[in-house]
């Protein structure tokens, strides 16, 4: 399946009434929601896939995952966020039928992906249609990849990657490889008008038990740069102990005739998370997180610039957390053992932040960054039934938020942790997680929280959300790390329950918010002060 990334972008502004009574006066946001809607039976909003002033496109899908039965919509709600078109787009062609990939916005111009596996050929072809603003798509298919398919379970990948100021399009293509051989990938790089640019396959000086690709980016310049992690062992599983793996990144430059590697590694560290970006200049700026005793928890943030051309790496850093932000929550007892094992420098007793994901990395003006993680896990409950049989429940956590201002010499500036406690079963995480804007100097989440957690009942308990008595809670935090707490507004007067996955900014002041509940579902414009 097609990926599609988007950075985020700060233009336009959605504008519609029906305002939630009820909000407090000073809270620095204000909701308006737009008119209640009932969607087709079956079906789900999957994707925001453009907004701005004049309104937005969204993407519905029917039977997601089972695509001999798939269905799949484009919808464009108006200013006011009322539906004026819903179309169903056709994935029959000549009598077969293709699978859906993706649809996205490019260059102003709204494009369906399909893919087709030709088992006669055993190849697996991706086109893309231009689809008109009337939601129509063009009849004319234009075949712009193609990959081999050994048979429809190992038919090869697509994945659709969009540079910062959406000049140009990576189209990154798995291909098919025989298990310990080296992994083996397409590069296709477009113009925003999906002209191609320079394409290459890639062979990888590594065998598939040794490497593993995390993230891919593409320049303004149509440079490519692949993430992964080298495994120095030859087994594809991080270890406790000394580290047996190290972040590598590849570039291709020159349309993809030159090729760089660039090996990076903290000496007796863990780096349990890294991500990148390109910066104005070229520099890659790479940061994540780093343990002193294993691969699932956080001691402090690791920080670094590269130098593309030269291959020098510069402002290596590492920076512990402070004691009181790694035992922030926890209780008295946890505490006090932390503070034995922290006075006896037990590295493998001192209190670290365990499993959180880096979700974001914001690079700041002046060369610096802004790291965004939330702690993300699932665990499995076994238990018989009545009859003997053995099933399985499984537990979504998406629990506090951490934001961490880093300077551009790879000092920590300020780190702040916004608690919130998400904990639901067999659903998928489907309500949980967060949505971010940047408005300003400032960053604002919402979340689906527990009114609860705003009752002040001198307990200090953080409830669990868990879909009943639910309020969004608005999370400010100012340029100084400085956070302040809201109920934004209450999911039980909305009629809906926000999906914060969906929720998107749209604008330097504005964010798009989505709710649904049953078939009934709704949108509202969060406008900051």
């Amino acid at each position: 399946m097609i990926h599609t990334i988007r950075y985020i972008s700060l233009a336009g502004l959605l504008l519609w009434t029906a305002a939630l009574a009820g909000q407090r006066d000073d809270v620095p946001a204000r909701a308006r929601w737009g008119e209640e809607l009932t969607e087709p039976a079956g079906t789900r909003i999957t994707k925001a896939i453009s907004a701005n002033k004049d309104g937005a496109y969204m993407l519905r899908q029917k039977n997601e995952g089972a695509l001999s039965n798939e269905q799949v919509y484009i919808e464009y709600y108006d200013s006011d966020m009322k539906l004026r078109r819903s179309q169903k787009m056709d994935l029959n062609y000549k009598g077969k039928r293709r699978d859906f990939e993706d649809v996205a916005m490019i260059g102003g111009q709204l494009y369906l992906f399909t893919s087709f596996n030709n088992q006669a050929k055993k190849k697996n072809y991706l086109f893309y249609q231009k689809v008109s603003s009337r939601l129509q798509a063009s009849r004319d298919l234009e075949m712009i990849a193609e990959v081999e398919a050994l048979n429809k379970a190992r038919e090869g990948s697509f994945n659709l990657v969009i540079s910062t100021d959406s000049s140009r399009v990576l189209l990154y293509s798995q291909l098919p490889y025989q298990k310990r051989d080296p992994e083996r990938f397409a590069l296709n790089v477009f113009d925003n008008q999906m002209n191609k640019l320079w394409s290459r396959d890639i062979i990888l000086p590594y065998s598939d038990q040794q490497f593993a690709v995390e993230d891919y980016r593409v320049d303004r310049e149509g440079n490519v740069y692949l993430l992964g992690v080298l495994y120095m062992d030859g087994v594809r599983e991080r270890r406790r102990g000394r580290p047996n793996y190290q972040y590598v990144i590849l570039a291709y430059t020159r349309q993809g005739e030159d090729v760089q590697e660039y090996q990076v590694a903290l000496k007796d560290k863990f780096i349990t998370d890294l991500a990148f970006r390109i910066a104005d200049n070229g520099d890659l700026v790479c940061a994540g997180f780093f343990s002193e005793r294993g691969t699932y928890s956080v001691k402090g943030t690791c920080f670094f610039r590269l130098n593309a051309a030269t291959k020098e790496i510069f402002n290596l850093s590492f920076k512990e957390f402070g004691f009181e932000f790694r035992t922030e929550f926890m209780t008295p007892g946890e505490l006090r053992r932390a503070s034995r094992a922290e006075a006896n420098d037990d590295a493998n007793r001192e209190p670290e932040l365990f499993r959180f994901s880096l979700d974001e990395l914001v690079l700041r003006s002046d060369g610096g960054a802004v790291l965004v993680a939330e702690q993300y896990y699932v665990f499995e409950r076994a238990y018989r039934t009545w009859d003997g049989t053995l099933r399985f429940d499984y537990f979504y956590n998406y629990n506090d938020i951490i934001v961490v201002n880093i300077q551009p010499d790879g000092g920590i500036e300020w780190a702040t942790r916004i608690p919130k406690r998400q904990e639901t079963v067999n659903d998928g995480g489907y309500y949980s997680s967060y949505a971010m804007s940047i408005v300003r100097d400032r960053l604002y989440f919402i979340f689906n929280d527990n009114s609860r957690n705003f009752s002040n009942d001198g307990s200090n308990r953080l409830y669990n959300f868990n879909g009943r008595n639910s309020i969004v809670a608005l999370a400010e935090l100012r340029k100084d790390g400085q956070l302040f707490m809201y109920p934004l507004f209450h999911n039980r007067d909305a009629e809906v329950i926000t999906r914060p996955k969906i929720c998107k900014q749209v604008g330097s002041r504005r964010m798009m918010v989505y709710g649904e509940r049953g078939r009934q579902y709704r949108f509202a414009e969060l406008e900051f002060d």
